[in-house]
């Protein structure tokens, strides 16, 4: 390939990584991939003299496409420059002084403040275009919506979403949900949502970085005790109630020690970041270099080097999980990253084990994503002589190849499997399904090859082991009491939490709730379901159907819900009182911005009396779809058979006069 095909190539490339980062918080390839192919294109756009009008190098981002209301910034919001080289750094600087501070890995936003309130709050956007999201910026855990200062105030930073929080989102959704990969995609749909009661549940917290110049008059800077020095803003801006980005001042002598500083916090720094930010101290000097097309000169990005290992692969392990999926994990000699010694590393899933056409004993390198995951970046000597497992590695059933939305994965077949036994009582234990506290999987594990547990009933008759369980490392009396309430306490449960309980492929909480609504709370309707009702449920398919039918058709498992049935009581969820909907089929597709996501607005059809099926026919009496003019194949069948097509707007406006 040429030079120029190869910059098309690149050009295309990068920009379908940004526009899935930027505009559908998701990410198709790693950062440290990203920024290979990047400073490629940067170098061939330098050698060939030519600059593509779609490049990423001269394009500050993607348009933001959602519907939320569109604001143009006063100030347009360039991105920084960046080097991962200290001595790029320090030469920057030069003899100035400077201010160097994280570099968050959430969402730009703007506020402005008039008269001391919070009036307005925009996302960076495009860098020329923000979205509105005032009445979201206002659940921010830590946003002050009134300040002491009462003349005109803008001011930038990042909101993010904290390790620690984002952990907690996913712990909460169940296996077969799709969890967020990392805290800024959260932070990105939490911030942008159209129902702030959505965004307050997530924690989005934020962090000032900076003031916009020309909002503050010169004599109001005067008067507020400002020497136009980036630490005395940040000081200000701390004395107004905001929490600011930590921030050290820097000169050439000690600018090195203080990123080494940084970098020793950043494995325990429960704030996301992927570098850090170079300011000169003196804000005039700084805005007096004024820009280039791209990037400010007051200011640079430091990106975390990723310190490269090269070792050797060893083994890749197979860990299966309670629905059947085996996940690779390389296993290699032993370096140090980071200031930590790594020995493995998650490759993924099949497709990417193969991409790395990995063999036993290749020469590969591995990197710490962040300075944080161990990754395996690449393999420098391809042998592509690894063969997948035909056995599961646990019980010695047979596996296959499966391919699920373009990625390969191995899976077990073996119904029976012990770690999908393990696994399956840890999932029936766990919070979103029977929720009994004092059994983690370690000692779900020592239960089960004691003997005390064989099948999922068992775990109700653990009195009969009271004096071994006692008697147990890291068990006592105290311990076994509270385990036998927490067991004693799961015996009343929710139907659609009992069901999901079960472990049956792909029947995750959201479905078992529209599962059991469908079925209005009828347990032998549900269990006696065939594929094609189940498949009138909207989000019900024909393999999870299938899956589903499978599971109570099973002799075993008949045997197992029957026992599991004379051990519980089931809560019945009470009717709500409006029932307007009643006798109305609604079909939902596409995105929605007014509730969570389509689960929500269906569980609010569902108890308002109304059904959702899945497929428009002439059953149907109104499909859902943001994108009324859409010529999608269930608007142009809407169209056909005369069904209303709805927004959400449409939606609620239609709920409020039925």
């Amino acid at each position: 390939m040429d030079r120029k095909e190869r910059l098309k190539e690149l050009v295309k490339l990068l920009n379908e990584a940004s526009k899935a980062y930027y505009q559908q918080d998701r990410e198709i390839m790693s950062n440290f991939e990203y920024d290979q192919l990047y400073d490629e294109l940067v170098t061939l756009e330098q050698e060939t003299g030519i600059v593509l009008a779609n490049s990423p190098t001269i394009h500050v981002g993607y348009e933001v496409l959602s519907e939320l209301e569109k604001q143009k910034h006063p100030v347009p919001m360039l991105s920084l420059d960046k080097t991962k080289e200290i001595d790029v750094l320090t030469s920057w600087l030069s003899h100035h002084e400077g201010v160097l501070s994280w570099k968050l890995d959430g969402l730009t936003v703007v506020l402005t403040y008039k008269d001391g309130q919070l009036q307005n709050a925009v996302t960076r956007g495009n860098g020329e275009i923000g979205e509105v999201i005032t009445n979201n910026a206002k659940t921010f855990v830590n946003i002050p919506n009134v300040i002491p200062y009462k003349g005109d105030l803008t001011i930038r930073g990042e909101a993010v979403i904290t390790y620690s929080d984002f952990n907690k989102v996913n712990m909460e959704m169940d296996d077969t949900q799709e969890k967020y990969k990392n805290p800024r995609n959260l932070c990105s749909g939490s911030v942008r949502q159209l129902n702030n009661e959505i965004t307050a549940k997530r924690h989005v917290r934020f962090f000032a970085f900076s003031m916009v110049e020309g909002v503050l008059h010169e004599e109001e800077i005067a008067v507020r005790g400002f020497d136009n020095t980036m630490m005395r803003r940040f000081d200000w801006l701390a004395s107004q109630g905001f929490d600011v980005v930590e921030h050290y001042l820097v000169n050439a002598d000690n600018l090195e020690d203080t990123v080494r500083d940084y970098a020793k916090k950043i494995a325990e720094y429960d704030v996301p970041s992927d570098g850090l930010v170079l300011t000169y101290n003196d804000i005039a000097y700084g805005k007096s270099l004024g820009t280039t097309a791209k990037f400010p000169r007051d200011a640079i990005a430091f990106k975390w080097a990723d310190e490269l290992a090269q070792t050797v692969l060893r083994e890749v392990e197979w860990s299966p999980s309670r629905t059947g999926l085996i996940n690779p994990v390389a296993v290699f000699d032993a370096v140090e990253l980071e200031g930590t010694t790594v020995s493995r590393a998650s490759l993924h899933n099949v497709s990417i084990l193969r991409s790395l056409e990995l063999g036993i004993g290749d020469t590969i390198t591995v990197y710490k994503a962040n300075m944080i995951i161990p990754q395996v970046a690449d393999n420098l000597t391809r042998s592509n002589c690894l063969e997948l497992p035909k056995i599961c590695p646990a019980c010695g059933g047979t596996t296959t190849l499966q391919d699920v939305n373009g990625v390969q994965s191995l899976y077990c077949m073996n119904a029976y499997c012990s770690a999908k036994r393990i696994k399956g009582f840890t999932h029936f234990v766990s919070r979103n399904a029977m929720n009994i506290d004092g059994l983690s999987e370690a000692t779900l594990e020592k239960f089960i090859e004691n003997g005390y547990l064989k099948k999922l009933p068992d775990l109700f008759h653990l009195q009969r082991y009271k004096d071994e369980i006692i008697a147990m490392e890291g068990f006592g009396e105290k311990s076994y009491t509270n385990l036998i309430a927490s067991i004693d306490k799961a015996r009343n449960v929710s139907m659609a939490k009992f069901l999901y309980s079960l472990g049956i492929n792909g029947i995750g909480l959201a479905n078992a709730k529209v599962i059991v609504a469908y079925f209005q709370q009828d347990f032998d309707a549900i269990i006696h379901a065939d594929e094609d009702m189940l498949m009138q449920i909207e989000g019900i398919g024909d393999v999870l159907a299938s899956a589903f039918c499978d599971y109570f058709k099973d002799e075993q498992n008949k045997e197992m819900l029957n026992q599991l049935l004379s051990e519980i009581t089931f809560d019945i969820e009470v009717k709500s009182e409006n029932q307007s909907l009643s006798g109305k089929t609604f079909v939902i597709t596409g995105s929605v911005f007014q509730f969570a996501n389509r689960n929500e607005l269906k569980e609010y059809i569902e108890k308002a009396g109304g059904k959702v099926a899945s497929a428009v026919s002439k059953n149907t009496d109104y499909l859902i779809n943001n994108d009324v003019t859409s010529n999608s194949s269930k608007n142009k069948k809407a169209r056909e058979l005369q069904i209303p097509i709805l927004s959400e707007d449409d939606f609620i406006k239609l709920t409020n006069s039925i």
